[in-house]
Formats: structure tokens, sequence, C-alpha cells
């Protein structure tokens, strides 16, 4: 008997008494307890048919879900081994990179993984090289001073980098992956490069002090340019530059063939480190007993030797001694005296300093040492536990470090006189390496051991920076380094390799150490300014996802620490740092504009959008003020069938209008209901958002699904918009095909849509021959913008042509404002008035009024208002029967043709057969009607009008009269501007209305009619 078959007898029998204990029992065996993995219904199994697969089971509930859904225990069982992303990951990651290889299985622990890396790639070459050189120049105390500084700044650092590197899992990438995925890819791209360059530059730092080592301690005589009576440094210069290029090809070659040994003499690399630190303190105990006797020459006293005694030399070295550039290195308060020529040609010159000497210069060379930080966190991806393992490792190694650094200072002042440490090249101690003199058992401990350091620090960091750019190249972000990504077969990146032995090649043509220092101190100071930046927002914002497993840290110290690396940086040089800062930005911007866009969840759009709440909450306190007022447009946009913008020129004249600048949301509506729709609805928005990047629309799509067109119109003017950031304009074009008969319902959205923007207080812009308006890529040299103000608006007729002047197509068009006079109306002094109020309110206009004079309706409006009201009744009739449709056309021919007998109302009335209406009229046939006799035809028409629809005829009057003006004075104009009367409060006539519009508007090429909301828009105060 199977196991689920007993379990099931056993289930009736215990859910018939204890129903609860039922139910534990049966969520115990679905939860998997005694169910091998393998025969789990919950684990996707592709031999399994999948209606057999959830058939009977008890998760049949969730069976249409599974494929997008997977259940628990599948999702944990890929990620038992991290060979397979999280679901989370997926949607940012899995589809950038989807032929990752499986990572190893991880073995290194804390000290072998994190401790031993970080130590040595922060001790290194400043340590043998200059570290005495900085205490004999600044004095201890200032020295102390600037270590501390240094080594916090790193501190700080670490802790925040350690908070952000047990925030989840960290891949191999490092700092760059850190910042790109908590600041976003603009930064993360160029803190990244600046990272790279830092790491590159650190390459030629390193190979410069292998040279130096080499030429000035271990073998002098292998000098290709030997120095001239005063020309010591050139020469010197020169030398570096031939061997550290020489130097550097071979480590690329060396690079590019093994780099796998290289990995493996790491350990050699450190072991020399270590053991140089073991012999410098083994020698200081040693002196206490027995100071060493190094013959040295200095100008003063030919003969002095350096005795080391502790404590007594450290007073005088407490304070600073910078000196000038080829100063003679002499003790204070006792000056140089001439030296003998016999030790003159000996050998034994004065000892000038090379370099100017001062605070700030020192920091920026000693910084470099403190580097090297991430070293654990580049290796995240080959640790044990590594959300352990970093923070752990990383702050215990710049804890060792630290002491060591300030131990050494301490020691180094209170151990060697001034004046020998001040002596950079060891010249006065024979030119022996100065920290030398405190080795034990012999000097060639330490300059063996740093040699070989040198070299394996620059090894690293050759092997390194490529792979960083590498890792910035796949993720696509900086489109013109994407060909860096490629390499070997194996992975190895040789175009990054070549590109990094090149500009490497520039550091080693600087040729000096003291110069190359502070340029990658700029570029690692602004690595860790972004990483404390990184912490500290995310701090801030709090964001769900922020649960780092490393607890000890706090938005103060990671702040503390990003003021910190932005002090240091102008401290060290404040041009390296504008210089390194414009190399930033710059990649930011070209990033922003050019590069791929990627959703890594971010902080600086978490940031963004603390910073949109933050200000909807500001401006939802009350409207703009009218000096702040500015079109905030709705755009309505008409689709076809296919989803496509059926007038593209909308969303030009939208970008025309609002130049990038305030809110523009552009709103459609399908019809339907939203189930239905759905892939249609994702279509639409796609295409609108396409044509918006193509016009440079910036603004927000919004797709509405409706039942009906008209619902979904009121529903964006209702609802579009967030708090205070809402439109306050509406932007729509004119209803072409509002005649047609298959289209009799687009007037009604029309005007219901004119209604709906008067109620909610907006404005409201209606384009008409929307198609003939131009382009983002046309110019219009000449041209007006004609504005007809012919009631008061609140300033909106002012304000757009103004707007539009900003856009490059319409800036060379002159603006011209005309206004309409009555008959008791003062022209002259209207021109006048409205001249001050251009002048008060800051725009260039020509101003012209033209004057109306009341006269007898013309037969022209009367058969004009005439086919309007037949047409209505005809409209009417649509959702009639085709029989009672018939026979209500001819009741209407019957009554007409009884009424009236002259013939021209008889040819008008014919004219109100359907078959033969004509619904616009030619300018012909306009200029013809003025001509004919008023009397003979007017009387008839009169008739009509007797008794009903007076409103009408004078509306159809006003329309006609003021057609013609518009056209005498604008018809050629580029753009008309007119007020939008509003429609009949008397819904009956709403297509008399449409009509009345279409009279208006005759003849006239590209016409914007304005509505406005009913407040002011324009202010003449500042």
């Amino acid at each position: 008997m199977s196991i689920p078959f007993v379990f099931w007898n056993i289930l009736k029998m215990v859910s018939s008494e204890h129903p609860c204990y039922a139910k534990i029992l049966l969520f115990s065996f679905t939860a998997g307890d005694g169910i091998s993995r393998e025969s789990s219904p919950f684990i996707n199994n592709a031999e399994m048919d999948r209606g057999n697969m959830y058939e009977g089971k008890n998760m049949a509930l969730f069976e249409e879900e599974m494929d997008s859904n997977p259940m628990v225990s599948s999702l944990l069982n890929k990620l038992a081994n991290y060979t397979n992303l999280t679901q989370g990951v997926v949607e940012h990651e899995a589809d950038e990179d989807t032929k990752r290889k499986e990572v190893k299985v991880p073995r290194m622990g804390t000290f072998i993984g994190v401790y031993l890396p970080c130590l040595q790639n922060i001790l290194g070459v400043i340590l043998f090289l200059r570290l005495t050189w900085i205490v004999g120049t600044a004095g201890v105390l200032e020295s102390f001073i600037i270590v501390f500084m240094c080594c916090a700044c790193t501190m700080l650092t670490a802790i925040s980098m350690s908070a952000i590197a047990t925030n989840g899992v960290v891949p191999a990438g490092g700092s760059y992956y850190m910042i790109s995925r908590s600041l976003g890819p603009e930064f993360g791209g160029a803190v990244g490069l600046c990272f790279y360059l830092g790491t590159t530059f650190a390459g030629a730092m390193y190979i410069l002090g292998t040279i130096e080592i080499l030429l000035t301690y271990i073998s002098p005589s292998a000098a290709i340019f030997k120095a001239e009576d005063g020309e010591e440094t050139e020469a010197m210069l020169n030398n570096m530059r031939v061997y550290g290029t020489c130097i550097i090809i071979l480590m690329a070659v060396v690079v590019f063939v093994g780099v796998k040994y290289v990995n493996k003499l790491a350990l050699v690399f450190l072991a020399c480190v270590i053991l140089s630190i073991i012999a410098i303190y083994a020698g200081v105990i040693k002196t206490a007993f027995d100071p060493p006797d190094f013959p040295q020459v200095l100008n003063y006293c030919p003969d002095y030797t350096v005795t080391i005694a502790i404590v007594f030399p450290l007073v005088d070295n407490l304070w600073s001694v910078y000196s000038e550039k080829g100063s003679i290195v002499e003790k204070k308060n006792q000056p140089s005296v001439s030296g003998s020529e016999d030790i003159k040609i000996g050998g034994r010159p004065y000892v000038f300093t090379d370099i100017m000497t001062y605070f700030t210069m020192l920091v920026g060379i000693y910084f470099p040492s403190v580097t090297g930080i991430m070293a654990g966190s580049n290796r995240s991806g080959d640790l044990k536990d590594a959300q352990k393992s970093i923070p752990t490792g990383t702050i215990l190694a710049i804890s060792t470090t630290s002491f060591i650094y300030l131990s050494c200072i301490v020691l180094f002042g209170a151990c060697i006189e001034g004046v020998i440490l001040r002596d950079k090249f060891g010249e006065a101690v024979n030119g022996n390496l100065v920290v030398g003199t405190l080795a034990w058992p012999s000097p060639w401990v330490i300059v063996i051991g740093s040699f070989f350091s040198t070299c394996g620090a620059g090894l690293q960091s050759l092997t390194g920076a490529p792979r960083l750019l590498q890792a910035i190249a796949r993720d696509g972000i900086v489109p013109f380094i994407q060909v860096f990504g490629h390499g070997k077969a194996n992975g190895e990146p040789t175009w990054a390799l070549l590109l990094t032995a090149g500009i490497c090649e520039i550091g080693i043509l600087i040729a000096s150490l003291d110069s190359v220092a502070p340029i990658l101190s700029m570029f690692f100071l602004m690595c860790y300014m972004f990483v404390n930046l990184a912490c500290a927002v995310q701090t801030l914002l709090r964001t769900p996802n922020w649960r780092p497993r490393f607890k000890y840290y706090h938005w103060t110290l990671s702040f503390l620490g990003m003021s910190l690396c932005l002090a240091l940086m102008f401290i060290c040089s404040w041009y390296y740092a504008l210089v390194a800062m414009l190399i930033a930005g710059c990649i930011y911007k070209y990033i922003e504009y050019r590069g791929a866009e990627k959703e890594w969840g971010d902080g600086i759009r978490g940031l963004s959008l603390n910073a949109a709440r933050y200000a909807l909450l500001r401006v939802e306190d009350g409207p703009p003020h009218t000096k702040n007022w500015r079109p905030q447009l709705l755009v309505l946009l008409n689709l076809d069938c296919e989803q496509l913008v059926k007038h593209p020129r909308l969303l030009s004249f939208t970008s025309q209008l609002k130049a990038g600048k305030g809110l523009t949301i552009v709103g459609s509506v399908l019809q339907g209901t939203y189930l239905d729709k759905c892939t249609e609805t994702q279509k639409a928005e796609e295409n609108v958002k396409a044509l918006m990047g193509v016009e440079k629309t910036k603004g927000f799509c919004q797709i509405v699904v409706s039942p009906s067109f008209r619902d979904g119109i009121s529903h964006l003017i209702q609802s579009a918009g967030l708090g205070g950031m809402k439109h306050n304009t509406v932007l729509m074009a004119w209803p072409q095909s509002w005649k047609q008969t298959e289209n009799h319902f687009s007037w009604k959205n029309f005007v219901d849509t004119v209604r709906e923007t008067t109620a909610a207080q907006q404005a409201l812009l209606v384009a008409k021959n929307i198609d003939l308006f131009p382009t983002n890529q046309e110019r219009f040299t000449e041209g007006n913008i004609d504005v007809w103000w012919i009631v008061h608006d609140g300033g909106m007729l002012m304000l757009l042509p103004f707007l539009l002047r900003q856009h490059k197509v319409w800036r060379k068009c002159k603006m011209r404002i005309f206004t309409v006079a009555q008959m008791d109306d003062n022209s002259i002094q209207m021109k006048k008035d409205l001249q001050m109020f251009l002048y008060h309110l800051r725009l260039n206009a020509e101003v012209e009024v033209v004057e109306m004079f009341e006269n007898d309706i013309s037969a022209f409006t009367y058969e004009k208002t005439l086919m309007m009201e037949q047409r209505s009744q005809m409209l009417k009739q649509m959702q009639l029967s085709k029989n009672e449709r018939e026979r209500e056309a001819q009741l209407i021919h019957d009554r007409n043709t009884a009424s009236h007998s002259t013939p021209a109302v008889k040819a008008s009335v014919a004219a109100s057969v359907p078959e033969k209406v004509q619904m616009t009229w030619t300018k012909e046939k306009f200029v013809a009607e003025k001509h004919k006799n008023k009397d003979t035809n007017v009387s008839g028409f009169k008739d009509i009008f007797n008794m009903k629809n007076q409103s009408n005829v004078r509306r159809m009057h006003t329309a006609v009269k003021l057609n013609g003006v518009v056209l005498n004075k604008s018809q050629h104009a580029q753009l008309v501007l007119l007020n939008m009367p509003g429609p009949p409060k008397n819904r009956k006539g709403d297509e008399n209305y449409m009509e009345f519009l279409e009279v208006l508007t005759e003849g006239l090429d590209r016409v914007l009619l304005v509505r406005g909301s009913g407040r002011e828009v324009i202010t003449i105060y500042s």
C-alpha cells in the first residue's frame, strides 16, 4: 500500500473527530516532510505532463500561476548553490548577461580571502620610498595628522563599503558594481571609469617605484643617461621613461600570456612586504642597544655619523621643515659650510631638494599608500561567507596598516636625524635607502623586499584594471567603450589590456613618482566619496531592500567620510580635483545622453521619488501664483485601429509650445473593457511613447480604457496628474470629420469635452488643420503669429505666442494683436491702451484695432443659418428607421416648398435635400453674395425666422462678419489664435455650435482656438 493512500485513510479518520488536527497534518504533508525532492509536485519536472502534474494535488488552486510564480520549494532549490539567480535578481541582471558562467564553490575565508589581499594592496611603495622623507619634511606632528586623516578616510569608507557589500550578493566587480547598483548607471559608469583610471595610474606609480629602487639603490650603473653637472634630475627622468616603457611592455606580455602565474606569485610578493616591515621593527629594537654606524656626508659636518638614540631626535623632528626647490638639505640652526675639494671630488656633493615641499603636496603623495581597501570586495565571488568576511577582513586590514603607518612615523622621527630623513634618495648615507638604515639584519632586506613588492603591485594593477574596464564595457552603459568588453576565448580582456598599457605609459612618461601620486589620489578619493554617498543615500531613503547584515554603520559616518574625501581632494591639489570632477561629470552626462537605459533599483531613483513626493506635497498647498503659471498640458490623441497616432503634428506642436518645461500628459482613450483591451493598451502606450521620443516631447503617457469614448475623456480630464502636478490646459485637435454621417457622434464628444474643461476650470486649446502645422525640423524664416483678442480670457492669448516664439520653429515670426472695436468705442484710445498694456507685459507686438459696424444681416447669413437648421433636423433623423427617415425628409421638403414661392427660396429649399446639401461656402460664393440685391432676397429668409431661432441668425451673423475681417487681415499668417466661444447652455443647439466655429475659422490654414480657464495667467508685476 502506498504512503499517500495510508496517509489519506489516516486523514479521513482524524478529520471526522478533530478537524483542526487534520488541517495541521495536511499542512505538514504539503510542506514536503517525508517526500523526496524528485517526486515533489512543487518542483518543475520537464518529463511530467502539465495536466497530470497538478491533477489531484492539494496545490491545484495555484496551478495556472506555476509558470510565472514558482513554488517556494522550487525557488529554494534553485537558491541552494547560487548557480541560478533569484527571481528578484533576474529582473535587472539576467537579461544583461545571459551567458554568465557558473561560479565555482568558494573556499576562501576571511584571513586568506580579504585580510591578506588588502594588506598587500595597502602596504607598498610609498612606505619604503617616501614615508621617511614625509616625516622629515612635515615633522612628526603634521605627518601624524596626514596619516590619521587618510586612514580615517579609508576606515569610514570601509564601514560604508561593508554595509553595501553585505546588503545582498555582490558579484565580482567590487566598487564599480556597488556604486552603479546603488547610485545608478550614470554615477556607476563615471566613478567606475575614474576608479579604472586610478588603478591604471597606480600601476604606473608602482613601475616608477620599481625603477627608482633599481637605478638608485640596487644598480646605479645601469642608468642609460648619465647625470651631468646640474642635470641629475633630468637624466633620472629620462632613465625612468626608457626603463618604464620596457617594463610595462614586459609586464603586459606577462599578464597577457600567464595571468594565472601572477595570481600564484601574489603570496610571494606579500611575503616580501611583511618581511620588510618585520625587518624595520627588528631594526628599531636592535637600534636601542646597538646604534648603526653610517658614514654620511653633509656639508656642515663632513664626518658626522648617524647616531640613533630613542626620544632625543624626536624633539627636533616634531616640527615641519618645508623648503624651496634647489635648497640645501641642512640642519636647523646649523647652516651648511663649504666642504673641502677632496670631498667634492670624491663624489659627495651637496644634497639639494628636488621639489618644493608644502603640506598639501605631501598629502597628495602619501594618500596612495592607504588605497587598496577594495581588494576584499573585489574577491567577493571567491569567499566562503562574503557578508561576514568582507567587513571583518577589510576593517582589520585597515586597522593593522594604520597602526603600522602611525608607529613608523613615531619610530622614524625618534630614531633618525631629521636632516637624514629629508634626504629623499639617501645621498648622505652612501646612496642607501634611508629606511634601510633601520633594517635588521641588513638594509638589503628592505631594498630587495620593496623591489619585489612594487613589481608585484604593478602586475596586480595591470591584471585588475583591464577586468574592471571589461566589466563596465559589458554592462553596456558607455557605448564607445563596448569594444573593450571583448577578449580571448577564455575571457581574458585583450583590448582592455592594450588600453590599460597605453594609459599607463602616460604615467610613465611623466616619470616622477611625486607627480603621478596626486593624480591617482584624485581618482581613488572620488571613488571612495561615492561609496560613502551610496551608503548614506540608501540609509536615509530606508528602501525596503536596504537590509545589510553589517550593523555598525550610520549615515552620519558616511557623510563624514564623504566630506573628508572631498576635502582631501582639494587639499591634495585643487586643480587636479577640478579636472577629475570635470572628467567624471562629462562621463556622467554622456551616459545620461547616449548610454543604454538601465533599471537597477538604484538609490538616485529612490532619491528622485522622495524629492518628487516632497515637492508634490509642497505644491499641494494651493494653486500657483500668476507669475509661475505656465500651461501644464493634457494632450488628447486619437488612435487608429492599429493603435497608431492619427495626428503626430499635435505632439510636435506640444514640444514647440512647452520647450521641455512644465508638465505634459499625453492621453488617449480605447473603447472597451480593460480585460479585453490589455494587449492593445500596452501596444498603444508603446507607440505613443515612441512618437514622444521622436518628437522630443518630454512628459508622461496615460492610456485609458472605457466603455465609451466620452467617459474615457471625462476620466482623463478629472484624474490625470497627481496632487499639485495636474494639468491646467487641455490640447486637442479639431474633429475634421464631424460632418460625416458615419462619424455623427464626434461633435457630441467634442462639445462635451469643451463643457467639461470649463467645469473643471481648465483652459482649452483646439488646433484646427493640425496636419498643416510645422514639424520640429521646419523653420519659419518670416511671417506673423496673429492674435485676435475678442474677449478677455485671463491673458492666454498673449502668453501662448510668447511661449511659441521661444522655440526655433517660430522664433523669427512676428507677433500681431488685433482687437475689435464696436460702434461706441474709441478706436484710437483703445490702441493706445493696448500698446501700454503690452509694454507693461514686456511683450513686443504690433497692435491694430479693427472696427466692425452694425449692418443688416445678409442673405448669405440667413441661408447659412437655414442650411444649418436643416442639417440639424436631418442629423436627428439618423436614429430613425429607413422608412421613417424618408417620410420625415419628405415632410420637411413639402413644408418648405409650400411656405416659399420665390425662385431664390426654392433654390434654397432644394438645397435642403440630403443628397444636395452643400455644407461649406466657397470664397467665390461668399463674394458673389455680397453684391446681390439684399431687398429682393432678404425678405423671404426673414419670414422663416420670424417666430424662432433668431439667436442662431445673430450668432451666424457674428461668425460670418468676424471671419471676413480675419480673412482680410490674417489670411497669410503662419498661425492665427482666436478666442473660442463657449457652447450654448441649451444642449439642443450643440450641432449648431460646431457650425458656428466652422464658419468662424473658414479659409484659414492654421488656427488655434483658445478658451481661458477663468483665471489670470499673465501679470504686469515682477
